[in-house]
């Protein structure tokens, strides 16, 4: 079975029990949560599945390929769905393995109905802003490329901690037309102060080698 969101936080469960899947469906809508259900993981991978907020709640011992080595498989392919892992027969060695790979959590069965939706609601939470800064930093590149170059060469070296004389004498420009590149690139970019500005270099990475040459108009 498998239910398709359109919006609003979605809950992947890939569980080849029947009986637990169906109650783990119903746990989650009974909070209001939408579901979608697998007995296995390569039906999961053949889903067509929504661009919303979501997580996966997966079965360690799953026919087939085992909910580790798929969890290893979907990480390595750069899947950053946040998982919370379910098992039977749990131990030491497999909590830690699942922990390290960055699962949420690791709950043995039988588990409390409210430790799964804390743990969900831990998930849910951590893809949610995983999401709002994906789509921050999208926007902040978008604005930087909307930059002119000098705009782009100001902003690189003021961000490096140059006052405006040091990166005018790099430049071969004034320092009132530094000044006046620097108010430009801090206006397009959003940012408040020089401080904000500095935020915006460090997610952009624009010190690990400036674009382009400083060459003179």
């Amino acid at each position: 079975m498998n239910i398709v969101a359109q919006e609003g936080p979605i809950v992947f469960i890939v569980e080849d029990d029947d009986e637990l899947r169906m109650s783990l469906d119903s746990l989650f809508r009974s909070v209001g949560l939408t579901t979608s259900m697998f007995g296995n993981a390569r039906e999961f991978l053949d889903a067509r599945k929504p661009d919303v907020t979501g997580c996966l709640v997966l079965d360690v011992r799953l026919p087939g390929q085992s909910g580790l080595d798929f969890h290893d498989q979907l990480m390595k392919a750069g899947a950053s769905l946040p998982v919370v892992f379910i098992t039977g027969h749990g131990d030491i060695p497999m909590t830690v393995r699942a922990m390290k790979a960055g699962a949420v959590d690791f709950l043995p069965k039988p588990f409390r109905d409210q430790d799964m939706l804390d743990a969900v609601a831990a998930a849910l939470a951590i893809d949610r802003n995983r999401r709002q800064e994906e789509a921050e930093l999208r926007g902040l590149r978008k604005r930087y490329t909307e930059l002119s170059l000098r705009e782009r060469q100001v902003m690189s070296l003021v961000t490096t901690g140059l006052m405006n004389k040091q990166v005018a004498g790099k430049l071969l420009l004034s320092e009132v037309t530094v000044k006046i590149h620097r108010g430009h690139a801090m206006r397009k970019m959003g940012a408040k102060n020089l401080a904000d500005l500095i935020k915006m270099a460090e997610l952009l990475e624009l010190h690990r080698d400036l674009e382009e040459p400083f060459v003179r108009s």
